[in-house]
């Protein structure tokens, strides 16, 4: 029994090792400097200044409004991309040749990095879009990205695209696995495929749902290099997330300190908001 304590703890080490070296000891030290006022210059010592970056942060009109704005985008991401990956998920896994076919098609754009997605995106809709527009007289097509709601828009549309595949996958690997007897009692039942979808389908694949809405909910929040190279933030900051408000706040003012203040509040938000996901969509595990 010793011995076999020795071992587990010698494989276990480099692990614990990894994990409080990169997250841990990083996370304490970054609490500490966002309660400092630092540029993030080595040879400077920061000050201590308590809350102070905090207290600022409740007056900073930038990062409320790239605060709320990323609220929004999460919010309509994760309902959009849920229902896309779902809707996808029930169409590669029905009887259909080309189902394996489809399966890659919808699953490659998560394999571009996020700053290429972004500027294909770009060409699309400054590019492409302008020239349908002038092509078919819409007037809604042209301008895309240059007003705060298109640029809305662009974002969510990116994202959507090259999440939803990988979400699929989330929900094929769970409708994959549900009783054949099942359904076929509730096509005996002679339920139609919506009832069955409801009262059959989702009720069984809702942990899915939990998984699901956990990653596209703090992926959301986390976005960085779409928001980038789409928009930049523009036009006029007013699609700047949170992410990159943080960025140009340590490397763009030298203010490392306020950075790492919201930086803090981000994680924070971000766990209570990804826990109540988790808690809720639990809950409605057992009901459903």
């Amino acid at each position: 029994m010793k011995t076999r304590n020795i071992m587990y703890w010698v494989f276990i080490a480099p692990v614990l090792a990894a994990l409080l070296i990169v997250v841990v000891i990083p996370f304490v030290w970054g609490i500490y400097y966002s309660l400092t006022e630092w540029s993030g210059d080595m040879a400077q010592i920061p000050i201590f200044t308590g809350f102070e970056n905090y207290k600022s942060l409740l007056s900073d009109p930038t990062f409320l409004s790239a605060l709320w704005f990323t609220f929004k985008y999460a919010i309509v991401t994760v309902i959009i991309i849920n229902i896309v990956g779902f809707s996808l998920a029930l169409i590669v896994t029905s009887y259909i040749k080309s189902k394996n076919f489809l399966r890659t098609i919808f699953f490659m754009p998560n394999l571009i990095g996020g700053l290429i997605l972004g500027f294909i995106w770009q060409f699309i809709f400054t590019n492409i879009f302008n020239a349908l527009g002038d092509a078919m007289g819409v007037e809604m097509l042209q301008g895309w990205l240059a007003t705060p709601a298109t640029g809305f828009w662009g974002l969510v549309i990116l994202h959507v695209w090259q999440m939803a595949g990988y979400i699929m996958i989330i929900y094929i690997a769970y409708l994959q696995s549900l009783p054949d007897e099942l359904l076929e009692a509730a096509d005996m039942d002679g339920a139609s495929y919506f009832q069955k979808l409801k009262n059959v389908v989702m009720p069984l694949v809702a942990p899915a749902f939990t998984v699901s809405m956990f990653l596209t909910l703090s992926g959301a929040f986390k976005i960085y290099d779409q928001n980038l190279s789409l928009t930049g933030g523009g036009p006029g900051g007013s699609t700047k997330m949170i992410a990159m408000d943080i960025v140009d706040t340590a490397f763009a003012m030298n203010t490392m300190g306020l950075a790492q203040a919201k930086a803090v509040i981000f994680f924070i938000i971000v766990a209570i908001l990804s826990l109540t996901q988790v808690y809720y969509n639990k809950k409605k595990e057992v009901e459903m």
